[in-house]
């Protein structure tokens, strides 16, 4: 399991559920929306601080950015 790739996915899931574009997330999150194409894309490896960040721009817990499909 790629988890780089899991939580690149739940995070392009959870932003399109909630209507905003990579740049309004990235505002929202205080990080650069390339970083976030990054994440979302699987070649960026977000530490910790950077998934809390994500979920609490999201409104969801950091837990589900982790889920797999299983």
């Amino acid at each position: 399991m790629d988890i780089k790739a899991v939580v690149g996915r739940n995070v392009r899931r959870y932003r399109e559920l909630k209507g905003i574009s990579q740049e309004e997330l990235a505002f929202d999150a205080d990080l650069h929306r390339t970083y976030v194409s990054g994440v979302e894309r699987g070649i960026r490896n977000p530490t910790v601080l950077i998934v809390a960040k994500l979920a609490e721009a999201l409104s969801i817990a950091p837990s589900k950015l982790l889920e797999t499909k299983e």
